[in-house]
């Protein structure tokens, strides 16, 4: 089938419950700009079951590395589990393709480069899945925030408050540093901080606790931290999997104004409120209200802006030095909430134990057989 030059070739790389739920209506989303041209799995009831839902004449593979060489897919969207991300995302981009791959992008920081030069190499760009930073609800609070329409930031909270039970842990590869990274840390709060540093800039020093309170997993079940912004903000970050209660919650204080985002797994312009100090005029406060287009945080939010920059040949949202910071962000948590000491900035270098695996080699966390 012939393929308009403006439209995109795009694999699938794990066809699990993300790619029916989330990339599909992406891709349907952009039908104009893409065609899905195979799906990568394993697992053949897997890949057939998303075959049906997808359409049976898209071809199936059962290794990432037959598929690159039959299709030269232009785009490879990732939806594996974690411990193959950074060899999937390195092979995707030796082969020319982009790559936007599920969170997390790399399990450590020393995989994350890994990837980073492998898109130096190539010319490609390899994008982490952070959806809840795109959205008119996200791009307008930015917009007031880093404009000083608020004012200065003073003090914000991230909250992501989750549950899962045994039976989320009972899957294998659950719970194991190898294969998921970290806990909440790195498995559910990270959309929450991610949007929060996309929100507030560049931190300058963590202190942090993390504990396994109720389930039997390599990693944390709980973390907390309190961390300070180069501008001066201070804030706090639940990562949680303990809570009944689920919610996804971001407050920032500002001189003039409380904004706020509370929902669970996407947000909408309603998710956000504005709430402006007793000195603020009221016409003043009235630009701060969400903008009348109500586009929601999403996949097709993001695969959209990605698209963009694949038109332009620029450097995709999400990748490069944004997606290494809330990376970064991670291993200073966990460095933090180990070794009982802050960590700043730029601290976790090549050599650092955290630099290499998120526990540190820490004799507390680290799988017995490595430590």
């Amino acid at each position: 089938m012939s393929v308009s030059p403006t439209r995109r070739r795009v694999a699938v790389v794990g066809t699990g419950a993300i790619a029916g739920g989330s990339h599909l209506p992406a891709l349907r989303a952009h039908s104009d700009r893409v065609e899905l041209v195979a799906a990568v799995d394993v697992d053949r009831d897997r890949l057939e079951a998303f075959r049906g839902l997808a359409g049976d004449r898209v071809p199936g593979y059962a290794s990432l590395g037959a598929m690159l060489d039959a299709e030269r897919p232009d785009l490879v969207l990732i939806g594996t589990p974690p411990a193959l991300h950074r060899d999937q995302s390195v092979a995707a981009l030796k082969a020319g393709a982009w790559v936007l791959c599920e969170k997390p992008q790399a399990l450590s920081l020393a995989e994350h480069d890994e990837i980073a030069a492998a898109e130096d190499a190539s010319g490609a760009y390899a994008a982490v899945v952070f959806q809840h930073r795109h959205g008119s609800g996200t791009a307008h609070a930015r917009r007031l925030i880093s404009g000083g329409e608020l004012g200065a930031p003073l003090v914000a909270h991230c909250q992501t408050t989750w549950h899962r039970d045994a039976a989320y842990y009972a899957v294998p590869w659950r719970g194991k540093w190898a294969t998921e990274g970290g806990g909440p840390t790195m498995g559910h709060g990270i959309h929450q901080y991610d949007l929060m540093l996309h929100l507030l800039g560049e931190w300058a020093e963590i202190r942090a606790m993390a504990a396994r309170v109720v389930h039997d997993t390599e990693s944390e079940d709980v973390s907390t931290a309190l961390v300070r912004f180069t501008g001066g903000a201070l804030a706090t970050v639940v990562n949680s999997v303990l809570s009944p209660e689920e919610v996804s919650r971001i407050r920032i204080d500002c001189a003039d104004a409380t904004v706020e985002l509370t929902h669970l797994y996407g947000h909408t312009n309603d998710s956000w409120t504005y709430t402006p100090a007793p000195h603020v005029p009221a016409a003043r406060a009235a630009a701060w209200h969400t903008p009348a287009e109500d586009v929601p945080s999403s996949h097709t939010a993001q695969l959209g802006a990605l698209l963009d920059a694949y038109d332009t040949g620029t450097r995709p949202p999400g990748s490069g030095r944004d997606a290494r910071a809330t990376l970064e962000f991670a291993a200073a948590l966990y460095k933090a909430a180990f070794t009982g000491r802050p960590v700043h900035a730029g601290d976790i270098v090549p050599g650092d134990p955290f630099y290499a695996s998120m526990h540190g080699e820490h004799p507390d966390w680290a799988p017995e057989e490595r430590a």
